[in-house]
Parts: C-alpha cells; sequence; structure tokens
C-alpha cells in the first residue's frame, strides 16, 4: 500500500471525537497537515492539544455560511487536498412518529453536510495534482434497520451522491468514495446503548450485545478499523478505487 502524497492537507468534519477523531489522527501520523471541523470548540482544541490535529474550525456542517468560511479560512492556511466529511448525528423513532422535521434534521446533518463540504472544498482540490474525498456513510446507507428511517434514508443518499459524483469527476485526479461503518464502539453507539438501558432495564452487557448482534463477528467495530480503511483509501495507491461504498462491518453486508 502506497501512502500518502508529501504533507497533503486534510480536513475532517466532525473531528472532534469518535471516528472522526481516529481519522484525524491516522492521517496525521501519516505526515498530513490536519484540520478538524465540529462545532464543539472544546473538543476540537483537546484534538490538537493532544495531536490528533494540527488545527481547528468551528462550524456546524449543517450551516452552509458557517461552513463555506470555516474551509474558507483553513484552505487560506494551505490548500485542501483530502475532505473526510464525517460529521453525522443519529435518531431513533418509528415510522409513524416521524415527523417532517426529524427528516430534516437527519437530512440536514448526514446529507447536505457532507454536499456543503464537498461544494466547497472541491473547486480548489480539482486544480491540485491529488484529491481524496471519503464520506463517512453506514452501512444504515446500504441497508434497512428498523427505527431509523430518516438516517437510513439520509445515509442511502451519500452513498449515492458518492457514486455520481465520482463518475463526474473520474477524468480528473480526484476520487470519491464511502466507508460505511457497522455499529462502532463511538459515543454515539454509547448514547444508544443508554437509550436502551433507561428504557428496558436491560444491562449495559445486553444493551452492547443489541448491537453487536448484527456483527457476524459478534462484536463492535473500532474507529481505528474505519480510519485504517479511510486512510487506505487516501492513499496514491487507491487511485483507482472510486464510487465504492466500503463496508467495515465484519461481514454484515
Amino acid at each position: 500500500m502506497s501512502g500518502l502524497p508529501h504533507s497533503p492537507h486534510a480536513l475532517v468534519t466532525g473531528g472532534g471525537r469518535g471516528i472522526g477523531r481516529a481519522i484525524a489522527s491516522e492521517l496525521g501520523r501519516a505526515g498530513a497537515t490536519v484540520t478538524v471541523l465540529g462545532r464543539h470548540r472544546g473538543m476540537l482544541d483537546d484534538a490538537v492539544a493532544t495531536g490528533a490535529a494540527h488545527f481547528a474550525a468551528v462550524a456546524d456542517v449543517a450551516d452552509q455560511p458557517a461552513l463555506d468560511a470555516a474551509i474558507a479560512e483553513a484552505a487560506a492556511r494551505q490548500p485542501i487536498d483530502i475532505l473526510i466529511a464525517n460529521a453525522g448525528t443519529a435518531e431513533s423513532a418509528p415510522f409513524a412518529k416521524s415527523d417532517a422535521a426529524l427528516f430534516r434534521r437527519m437530512m440536514d446533518v448526514n446529507f447536505m453536510g457532507v454536499v456543503h463540504a464537498i461544494q466547497a472544498v472541491l473547486p480548489g482540490m480539482k486544480g491540485r495534482p491529488y484529491g481524496r474525498i471519503v464520506a463517512v456513510a453506514s452501512t444504515a446507507g446500504l441497508k434497512g434497520y428498523a427505527y431509523v428511517s430518516a438516517y437510513s434514508a439520509a445515509k442511502h443518499a451519500v452513498v449515492g451522491l458518492v457514486r455520481s459524483l465520482a463518475l463526474e469527476l473520474a477524468a480528473t485526479r480526484v476520487t470519491v468514495n464511502a466507508v460505511c461503518p457497522g455499529f462502532t464502539d463511538t459515543e454515539l453507539v454509547a448514547g444508544s446503548i443508554d437509550t436502551i438501558m433507561a428504557k428496558t432495564g436491560r444491562s449495559r452487557a445486553q444493551a452492547i450485545a443489541e448491537f453487536a448482534r448484527h456483527n457476524p463477528q459478534g462484536r463492535l467495530v473500532t474507529p481505528a478499523e474505519v480510519a485504517d480503511t479511510v486512510l487506505w483509501l487516501c492513499g496514491e495507491g487507491a487511485s483507482a478505487i472510486t464510487g465504492q461504498a466500503i463496508a467495515v462491518a465484519g461481514g454484515e453486508v
């Protein structure tokens, strides 16, 4: 596996914690200059202070003007070669109780946040000798899960965007791919585990097992496993890999 070109600039949305932070750390170890972007200044500053990233930018990916401004500031420091569109959120509800506002929230962050970030970086990236766009989708973008129809719809949209945009950019040096983690050991899943415990009275081990049962390996995926896949897609040796949605899910898909 060939590595990254010399000192590319990587922007990681949702980079303050979980999968995003793991990706930022992995790209930094591989030689990238890394800017993490997110809503919570404290988490981002901690990522910089602990060496997981070099710079931080504060913006909500659902707020296009704020995101555009933050990305422009990051690109002025160094042109952006790698975009990891990782920011996301999840809410669960039966479809009958999933109102239009819930669908809009899921689409605004999980899908339009990806669209906004790509639109902000792509004009400059297309003029560079190398470019990588990786969206962190989900196995929910490849299959369905009960009680998360809005989230699943948004992640399916991300996969469709990746496949279409990859074709548009196939004649350039920019590749566009998605990674689709299964249930991963992150703060987001931890919150869902707490909800299951509160609503059902199950133990933490039982609640974790509810998620792990989807994975044929019988466990949660680790953020490091997702980050390693992203690093490979960003390497020069993956220049022929584009338009793909790669499941990191222990064989679930």
